[in-house]
């Protein structure tokens, strides 16, 4: 019996030793991201597309061509390039290669990435001309309305400079998500894409009878008319609910305004009744201008355009990232029940 405790005792200290020094590290580390957090600051990064898609076509060749057949295609490529050299060199001063910036929005409930969103068109729009391109590929089913209005008014920046606005929806772009897209001159959208949802939702539970059933009292006490229309532990009124009908209304009509004013050749009596379509049947109805995923058009760009991914990194210190990995994994937990919930599947 004491020679197991004595194990016993020894597996211990060696768990708590260990435990010790990885607290240490953490420490230190975290210690360490403290002092440099005045150090480099985030950024914007760049990554040429043309490039990209370049050297995985050419690892795909490597994989499958014969030795003459890549003799062969080198030798063409060299001759490509030197035409290619030889165009630059008659080219006027000024003239140059027509660009396309490729930024990507992929939406939260609170539109969260509007922060990374607007220093990337800041960057973009001190580069690009009248020539050029901007495209955004965009992911969001929608959230907040004051949110989603200040990410409409970031891609609103670029139409404003009179830069053509590609918006690219591979996935959904409804409710607050098609706030977005509706300001592109073009909307590109997959065939079963989801666009749409025009409309206003706003739900809320009540308590009320929950407190009065346990004995507890809830007093609210405001200071204005309709300061608080509805409320979660109170009892609602009918001329509360009826304020609070009117305002979600309200928020619709100018929903549906700003929708017809940047797609005016849509019937917004169809589109607008909170429904939303998919890509195929969307294009019937005006809610997009083409059927073709991001992909393709991005790389049909690259043919004829110098192409450009364009993304805000954001410098983080050991603590905020152990903080933010604990809340994305909750964050995908709740989203991936929701979607599961809420979003059809074939």
């Amino acid at each position: 019996m004491l020679e197991l405790f004595a194990e016993y005792g020894l597996f211990l200290a060696k768990t708590v030793t260990v435990l010790v020094a990885v607290l240490v590290v953490i420490g230190s580390a975290l210690s360490s991201s403290g002092k440099n957090r005045n150090g480099k600051k985030s950024q914007i990064k760049t990554e040429f597309l043309n490039d990209h898609y370049k050297e995985m076509k050419h690892v795909l060749q490597g994989e499958i061509l014969t030795k003459d057949e890549l003799k062969q295609l080198g030798k063409a490529e060299k001759k490509s390039l030197k035409e290619e050299k030889k165009k630059n060199k008659n080219k006027t001063v000024g003239s140059r290669k027509r660009r396309v910036y490729v930024l990507d929005f992929n939406g939260d409930v609170k539109a969260s990435e509007v922060d990374h969103l607007r220093e990337e068109i800041t960057a973009v729009l001190s580069m690009a001309e009248k020539q050029d391109e901007v495209v955004v590929n965009l992911e969001s089913p929608g959230g907040m309305v004051h949110s989603y209005g200040l990410a409409s008014s970031q891609l609103a920046r670029i139409r404003s400079s009179d830069i053509p606005l590609t918006i690219c929806v591979d996935k959904v772009a409804a409710s607050g998500g098609y706030m977005m897209a509706c300001l592109g001159n073009k909307i590109v959208a997959a065939p079963f894409a989801i666009l749409g949802s025009i409309g206003v939702l706003a739900q809320i539970p009540n308590f009320s009878r929950l407190l009065k059933k346990n004995d507890i009292d809830y007093e609210l006490y405001t200071a204005g008319e309709y300061k608080r229309t509805v409320t979660m532990f109170g009892e609602n009124t009918d001329k509360g609910r009826e304020k609070f009908k009117e305002e979600i209304e309200d928020t619709h009509d100018l929903f549906k305004d700003f929708v017809s004013t940047n797609r005016p050749n849509m019937d917004m009596a169809k589109v607008a009744t909170g429904e939303h379509w998919y890509g195929l049947r969307a294009k019937e109805l005006g809610l997009l201008d083409e059927i073709m995923t991001s992909d393709e058009y991005i790389t049909e760009a690259c043919k004829a355009a110098d192409v450009y991914a364009v993304s805000y990194e954001e410098k983080k210190n050991m603590a905020t990232r152990l903080g933010f990995s604990v809340e994305e994994g909750i964050d995908r937990l709740v989203l991936r029940w929701v979607s599961r919930v809420v979003y059809k599947r074939f």
